[in-house]
């Protein structure tokens, strides 16, 4: 992969942040979205490379925002390679349960997590077969593995489901489709500490570079990375 461009939802911060510096210093071109103005633009002036990187406010569950994202950076920088969806969100109640926490906080949770992987797919196809481009979905260990009445891990297992049978419409058409499941992962994300053997968003990051690097003609489809220690 050499010169391409990319588009990464939510990525002010995380994994997204770190894919985002990764692949400007390998020298490709990065358009990143966030729905909070003034973490989009910090990140644009510490991360640099303003020739390259394109900073959007959007919300990765609104259509006309992810719709307008992917038609600007097409229009900024002449094309699409690669599409991830790594906008995610979780409750301030978790971990909670569905039993016992605040369903007026889980819409935008199902709607960032599920309705927003749909809505890149959606708007980003197009242009990626144009490209013979791919398209990675951020899932998570969650995704595989149940825990009693968790509702983030069930829209992770939407993400799993719809990673497979995107990749099923899409092959056909010559994009590749990548699903990414981290496993515990020292991010703001966590909202109060995960423990001491958590990874890093690094390794996460190379991993779907490492998927972006695919030659042409491979397809690779899921991607699980799990720091050492952690057993489910």
């Amino acid at each position: 992969m050499t010169g391409k461009t990319v588009l990464i939802t939510g990525a002010t911060s995380g994994i997204g942040a770190h894919t985002a510096r990764l692949l400007l210093e390998r020298g490709h071109r990065v358009a990143v979205t966030g729905r909070d103005e003034s973490k989009l633009k910090s990140f644009l002036d510490e991360t640099g490379h303003p020739d390259r990187l394109l900073g959007i406010i959007a919300d990765a569950a609104d259509w006309q925002a992810t719709q307008s994202a992917v038609t600007r950076t097409v229009a900024h920088f002449g094309a699409l390679h690669a599409a991830v969806a790594n906008a995610g969100f979780i409750p301030a109640d978790h971990p909670r349960t569905i039993a016992d926490g605040d369903p007026e906080l889980w819409a935008p949770m199902v709607l960032t997590n599920v309705l927003g992987p749909a809505l890149l797919a959606n708007a980003a196809l197009p242009h990626l077969e144009t490209t013979g481009g791919r398209l990675v979905l951020i899932g998570s260990v969650a995704g595989l593995k149940n825990s009693p009445a968790n509702l983030y891990s069930a829209t992770k297992w939407a993400v799993t489901g719809m990673a497979e049978n995107l990749r099923m419409y899409a092959t056909s058409r010559g994009v590749g489709v990548t699903l990414v499941n981290p496993g515990m992962t020292d991010t703001a994300f966590w909202q109060g500490g995960v423990p001491p053997f958590a990874l890093s968003p690094e390794p996460v990051a190379e991993a779907i570079c490492f998927a972006l690097g695919q030659p042409a003609g491979v397809d690779l489809n899921t991607l699980t990375i799990r720091p050492i220690g952690q057993p489910a």
